[in-house]
């Protein structure tokens, strides 16, 4: 498993809590091991565009990867670069899945920033042993926008219901962090990590 680095965050701690469920993780460091991985988690927290920008040299093999049903999870800011563009910048997203980022509404405070909950909006095996209302840990000021909203797993509320988990085939995504979300983020990222052994 490869974990590319895209933008400001702590690589070392989604490297930890995915090596506690058995993965070998490892941070991207060349095209040659991309090429090889058996799965990726995109992770970030900042800017859209900026990190865009980082990963530009990396998109095809990413997109090629997706393509051959390579599992891959978005995290945060990862989440959102699966899509397609955002209103806060001209960035361009990896068109994994189609549509936008918008920005929270300016009557909330933002960033959003700490403990929130999901709503399941459907079944899916990586929400499996998750609660409705369990509670993960937040810190975005924009969420993601699917044109396809059968893609969307779960939803959480601040200010509006925004999308908190997608999955669309071999592609995941979380807008909250699991690798800090205590017991329910680490049996989300078992879950993942089963999807990646299968």
């Amino acid at each position: 498993m490869i974990i590319i680095d895209c933008s400001i965050g702590n690589l070392f701690s989604i490297r930890h809590a995915l090596k506690k469920t058995g993965l070998d993780a490892f941070i991207f460091s060349s095209l040659e091991t991309l090429k090889d991985a058996d799965a990726i988690v995109l992770p970030g927290v900042g800017n859209f565009k900026m990190a865009a920008q980082r990963i530009q040299l990396l998109t095809s093999s990413i997109l090629e990867l997706a393509e051959e049903e390579v599992p891959l999870l978005g995290i945060c800011l990862g989440m959102q670069l699966l899509f397609e563009k955002t209103e806060d910048s001209s960035g361009s997203g990896l068109r994994l899945l189609h549509g936008r980022v918008s920005r929270l509404p300016a009557y909330v405070k933002t960033p959003h920033m700490g403990w929130n909950t999901l709503r399941i909006s459907r079944q899916n095996e990586l929400l499996e042993g998750i609660e409705e209302g369990d509670y993960f840990y937040f810190v975005h000021s924009y969420y993601a926008d699917p044109s396809d909203k059968e893609i969307i797993v779960a939803e959480t509320d601040y200010g509006v219901s925004f999308t908190s988990v997608v999955a669309y085939r071999n592609i995941y995504g979380t807008q909250f962090h699991p690798e800090k979300s205590g017991k329910p983020g680490a049996r989300m990222l078992q879950n993942f990590a089963r999807i990646v052994k299968r």
